[in-house]
């Protein structure tokens, strides 16, 4: 290899390991912006000047947040005589390092922004070559203000000057630096946000005394306001004012802090009643967020942004991986701050956009727990119907491993729910908090034997009964019906389902008139009957439940039903021991008829599934087995014709 250009930003690298990696070749840029301090400034240095070409040829360092050990002497930056462009942003750079570099015979561009440098005077000595000068935040100056602008105004090559500053610092030598004429004669670009004192007319005059001006920055001044920032033709602003100007700054800003969460909350006053897509400006939503993990203003600020600009149907127009690393920031977020509250609000609300939670890409486990949990806080009302919303759908993209892993959560949520449906059902209040609580009971015992469990455990049967009995809408019933057949296919739960007030309810709901009502009770009723053994004392009732049952599928249409819309299923394995009871024909025909209908509705996903759980011979055997009942015979010959070629597409022929 022969290397020029290195990026080792925010690396792990020993001294050792640098100096044999990269101090051999021919490099000409180098940045260990933020590299480990396993390799410290001095070591670089070090390293680089055992190389005589580097030595004299490179021409780029950038060393910004890297470290120096305490009892280090003098930098030895003189030695690197090629020398152009040097940053040492947020470094311990001391006065006499900057009287070293300013020896640099060809250097154009220096950063010394949040140094321990407290006389710029040196500057003088590189006064004919310095073209860019940038000193952001130099807390620690002992000059007055007409003794840095002595040494600035001998700085006639500059075409580019920072001198912003943090804004509660109220530093005001930008103020008089704009009443100076023969200064910066070449001036192109200035940057003087945070500033004190700054006004529109002083800019004005300024940027008129220098028409090459292209660039000036006045985020968190008093400036900006003119028609003369939007009217200049090629000048671009940073500032607060207009969303053109608020997106500049957002760019130029990306590492610095201070000024990223003054930006953002401009951002989110111009932002908040956004209607039209604006992706560009979330990805510098999104740089701010990845540049400042630790800083909780940036990040609560942040969140408050990306809620602004992905509202709605905003998320639409939005790239899936964009909204992929926002979300997955909003989680860092909030890993990193537990205990800000307004945080986990943005976060939670995020998740309530429908095509973040449905089509991108993110950590489900770690937004499920999140979500389980804030349930538990008893925020208001409409936090908490948010909550429940998210938690319905979030319930069937977890995995089975994953929701084991979620047994303490788990429990909470379900405890917490069946609060909800109990305080419901006694105000006597079927409105959407209670749909979705409900949903998300059914969703979170899906496939879920332990869920099932705590469902039971926490009184869910006798608060269930009462919901049947306060409410006959048939959303609601359809919600109870469904997480009832959860239970009743975990075997060791089933019996409880048996309770005369159950079995009571479920039967009635197998003659109502709404689909999916009939459907769900029918499912239960499956379950519950296709085991003989625990109603060896209630014979006669099991089966006046099977006539009932057989009467009800078989008066079902044989075409595709709406309300199968409505239905999900992770696996077929519960289906299994009904399709296999060829005693009890009645069970066979519902779970025939439901394997149908879900295979109609997604062919891709439900004949993926039967042929990867092994379910094609358990059709055959029904279709095949002689003294099976005809109707039953029938779906299922009708489920292997019709959806062949989707069979084939999993497995090769023969499909029996």
């Amino acid at each position: 290899m022969k290397l020029k250009l290195v990026n080792i930003q925010k690396a792990k690298i020993s001294t050792a390991a640098f100096v044999k990696a990269f101090c051999h070749h021919r490099l000409i840029e180098l940045d260990a912006t933020a590299v480990h301090a396993d390799l410290p400034i001095p070591d670089i240095i070090s390293g680089l000047c055992g190389n005589s070409w580097i030595q004299q040829n490179l021409r780029c360092l950038l060393l910004d947040s890297a470290s120096i050990p305490r009892d280090s002497r003098l930098l030895s930056f003189g030695q690197l005589t090629g020398l152009r462009i040097l940053s040492v942003f947020n470094v311990s750079f001391h006065s006499e390092d900057l009287a070293d570099v300013s020896q640099l015979p060809k250097l154009e561009s220096l950063d010394i922004s949040n140094t321990l440098v407290t006389n710029i005077s040196a500057l003088l000595t590189c006064k004919d070559r310095l073209k860019s000068l940038t000193m952001h935040y130099l807390k620690c100056l002992t000059m007055s203000k007409s003794q840095i602008l002595a040494v600035i105004r001998e700085l006639k090559c500059l075409l580019h000057l920072d001198i912003s500053d943090h804004r509660q610092l109220k530093s005001d030598l930008a103020f008089y630096l704009l009443q100076q004429k023969d200064i910066l004669p070449n001036i192109v670009s200035l940057d003087i946000s945070g500033g004190s004192y700054i006004t529109d007319g002083a800019v004005e005059l300024f940027i008129r005394q220098r028409p090459a001006m292209q660039f000036v920055g006045l985020l968190a001044t008093d400036a900006g306001y003119s028609d003369f920032f939007t009217t200049k033709q090629g000048l671009r602003v940073a500032g607060g004012v207009s969303m053109s100007q608020i997106s500049e700054a957002l760019s130029r800003y990306k590492n610095r802090s201070c000024f990223m969460q003054e930006a953002l909350y401009r951002l989110f006053t111009e932002t908040f009643s956004m209607q039209v897509t604006m992706p560009a400006l979330l990805k510098l939503v999104a740089i701010g967020m990845r540049n400042h993990p630790l800083d909780l203003p940036v990040q609560f600020t942040a969140s408050a942004c990306a809620l602004n600009l992905t509202r709605q149907g905003l998320a639409r127009g939005m790239p899936v991986r964009l909204l992929s690393e926002v979300t997955c920031l909003l989680f860092k977020a909030l890993k990193n701050f537990p205990h800000c509250q307004q945080l986990q609000k943005n976060c939670l609300l995020s998740l309530t956009n429908s095509r973040i939670l449905v089509d991108v890409p993110f950590d489900r486990y770690d937004a499920a727990k999140f979500v389980m949990r804030w349930l538990c806080k008893h925020e208001n009302p409409k936090m908490q119907t948010m909550a429940v919303s998210v938690i319905s759908i979030l319930a069937l993209q977890l995995s089975p491993e994953e929701a084991t892993q979620l047994q303490e959560e788990l429990f909470i949520a379900v405890k917490e729910l069946l609060a909800i449906v109990k305080q419901k059902t006694t105000e006597n209040l079927d409105d959407v908090t209670l749909l979705f609580t409900l949903k998300a009971l059914w969703n979170l015992t899906d496939e879920s034997p332990a869920a099932c469990k705590h469902f039971i455990e926490n009184q869910g049967l006798a608060i269930f009964i009462h919901v049947l009995e306060t409410f006959s809408e048939s959303a609601i019933q359809s919600k109870v019906l469904g997480l009832l057949n959860n239970v009743a296919e975990v075997r060791a739960l089933s019996s409880e389902l048996m309770a005369e007030g159950v079995v009571k309810h479920v039967s009635s709901l197998l003659q109502s008139k709404e689909m999916e009502v009939s459907y769900f009770a029918a499912g239960v009723i499956a379950h519950l009957t296709s085991d003989s053994q625990p109603w060896r004392s209630r014979g006669l009732q099991r089966s006046a439940l099977l006539q009932d049952l057989y009467a009800t599928v078989q008066n079902w249409p044989s075409s595709t039903c709406k309300m199968m819309a409505l239905v999900t299923y992770r696996s077929f394995k519960a289906f299994f021991p009904l399709l296999g009871n060829f005693s009890q024909p009645e069970v066979q025909l519902w779970a025939l008829w439901a394997m149908y209908h879900v295979c109609s509705k997604n062919p891709s996903k439900y004949c993926k599934m039967l042929v990867e759980e092994e379910g094609l011979q358990l059709l055959c055997d029904v279709r095949e087995r002689s003294g099976a009942d005809p109707q039953a015979q029938q779906i299922a010959a009708s489920i292997l014709d019709d959806f062949r070629m989707h069979f084939l597409n999993y497995r090769s022929p023969p499909l029996c």
